[in-house]
């Protein structure tokens, strides 16, 4: 008999109050596919469901199969939640080529769950990161955190994607997770060949709906800016102790495309339908209030919630603390694994 799925359990966060958390965690659902497949050699897969009666409108479906082509993928660490994978991916959008991490929740692997598909969290981290992502190590170990409250039914098992965000460790030559004239078409990369990417090779849900992105520092600037650049993509965002002002030297002479990469512009715009966790830490009173000023700028559909994680600072050991109150956030607000 297959796995039942487990009801979600909400915990109430630490210190300051979120504000309208109000989605169910919804129902994981039975049966997977081996992750073998993901590790060396993907295979592409069709639903198989029977056609209904000619009478009767097709079933519409809520997983997508992997369509290929698929990726070769070798193991860059070993932790005690499975393998963190990793390949390069040539964009044949963007024309770029970068590193991509990749960890697959030990739920995929299980038969049971063989036609399931699993919600995408990508991830993004502090600094130029250009050749390396600090969510694959340990001093982020969101893997074994997602493991242990996804069996716990605190948080859905969310397949993470780890990309590069620069091309080069120079911080003058800084892409800032956009398409900034003249320069490697980073933002198309990001925001068109990683979501292929992923569903060219992994088992996924149908729509916006299970794909979110989180990012710390840099990573938070990123993510602010991918989903509400493109809410056709992402459905949900954590910006972790951000800021919203593009500010590379790579701008330079190209002012209006500057300010159309800009959070602190696109919030206020009110043409993202995105929801998004904003956080501070509670120790920077800068920061605190760099983060509230863009929360309060915010115009529906979009919707922000604020919170403030107490005597934060920005260091990556506070960033590792926030991870079990954004894991369940996230939860509450994007799909969780569903089947047919």
């Amino acid at each position: 008999m297959l796995p039942q799925p487990r009801p979600a359990v909400r915990h109430p966060l630490a210190a300051a109050a979120l504000l309208a958390l109000a989605v169910p965690l919804a129902a994981c659902g039975s049966s997977g596919s081996g992750a073998d497949s993901a590790r060396a050699a993907i295979s592409t897969g069709q639903n198989s469901a029977a056609a209904p009666p000619s009478s009767a409108p097709p079933k519409p479906t809520k997983v997508l199969m992997p369509t290929g082509p698929a990726a070769h993928f070798s193991t860059a660490r070993d932790t005690k939640a499975g393998p963190i994978l990793m390949t390069t991916l040539a964009g044949p959008k963007s024309g770029v080529s970068g590193k991509v991490w990749v960890w697959l929740p030990p739920q995929y692997d299980d038969p049971a769950y063989a036609k399931t598909g699993f919600p995408v969290l990508t991830l993004y981290a502090g600094g130029q990161s250009a050749g390396y992502n600090t969510w694959t190590d340990n001093q982020l170990p969101i893997q074994e955190a997602d493991q242990q409250m996804a069996a716990q039914g605190k948080a859905h098992p969310f397949i993470m994607i780890m990309p590069v965000q620069n091309l080069d460790s120079d911080e003058a030559k800084a892409l800032e997770c956009a398409d900034i004239p003249g320069q490697p078409k980073i933002g198309t990369w990001m925001s068109q060949d990683i979501p292929d990417f992923v569903r060219a090779n992994f088992r996924t849900l149908r729509g916006r709906d299970g794909w979110a992105v989180m990012g710390a520092s840099t990573g938070a600037f990123c993510s602010a800016k991918l989903a509400l650049q493109h809410p056709d993509v992402f459905k949900a965002a954590v910006p972790i102790d951000g800021y919203w002002n593009p500010d590379s030297p790579l701008w330079k002479g190209h002012e209006q495309e500057r300010l159309a990469n800009s959070p602190d512009q696109l919030i206020g715009a009110g043409a993202a339908d995105v929801r998004m966790l904003a956080t501070a830490g509670g120790a920077n009173p800068y920061e605190t209030k760099l983060v509230k000023n863009w929360v309060a700028k915010a115009k529906a559909p979009t919707t922000v919630e604020y919170y403030e994680q107490p005597g934060g600072k920005h260091l990556t050991s506070d960033f590792k603390k926030m991870i079990p109150t954004t894991l369940e956030w996230l939860t509450a607000n994007t799909a969780g694994p569903e089947s047919d």
